[in-house]
């Protein structure tokens, strides 16, 4: 995690640098805007969190690790791509859950697959947005065409565990 920090931080440093060379560069716009956006995250992240913790504490996670686990294979593979194509919400629901369901046991390469799918796949997404927007002919092609995607995904992350 903290090889993530120090390149976002060396990234923001450069271009932070590179701003300062441009005439006419704001950093106070720069920090405005990013405030903005980063306000809203503060206030949900950790309801976010909480939440997920809490729902695994509700929900059985021993059938969830049984179904995800490590030795679930390929199977779980598919078990997480069907719950990640179906997972309702954006990111302040689903990646607190994947975290609770990796933390409770699930294997990364189910885990791969499972926000591969949500990413790709959304069925919420795909009946909320993309079907009334870009119609039935696009979205059979480009769901048909993705439907693989997270299953190959978990394989692939299958084949690189150790």
């Amino acid at each position: 995690m903290i090889v993530a920090y120090l390149l976002l931080g060396s990234l923001l440093l450069a271009l932070a640098l590179a701003a300062r060379r441009r005439p006419g560069g704001s950093h106070r716009l720069v920090l405005r805007l990013a405030w903005s956006q980063l306000a809203p995250l503060l206030l949900r992240l950790p309801v976010a969190l909480v939440a997920a913790s809490l729902l695994a504490e509700v929900l059985p996670m021993d059938a969830f690790v049984a179904v995800l686990g490590e030795g679930s294979g390929f199977a779980g593979v598919l078990a997480a791509s069907l719950l990640g194509a179906v997972l309702p919400g954006g990111p302040m629901v689903s990646f607190p859950l994947a975290m609770v369901l990796f933390r409770a046991g699930a294997g990364t390469p189910q885990m791969v697959a499972l926000l591969t799918a949500w990413s790709v796949l959304a069925v919420h997404r795909v009946l909320i947005f993309e079907l009334p927007m870009l119609g039935w002919n696009f979205v059979w092609r480009r769901w048909l065409a993705s439907l693989v995607l997270a299953p190959l995904a978990g394989a692939l992350a299958l084949a690189l565990v150790p």
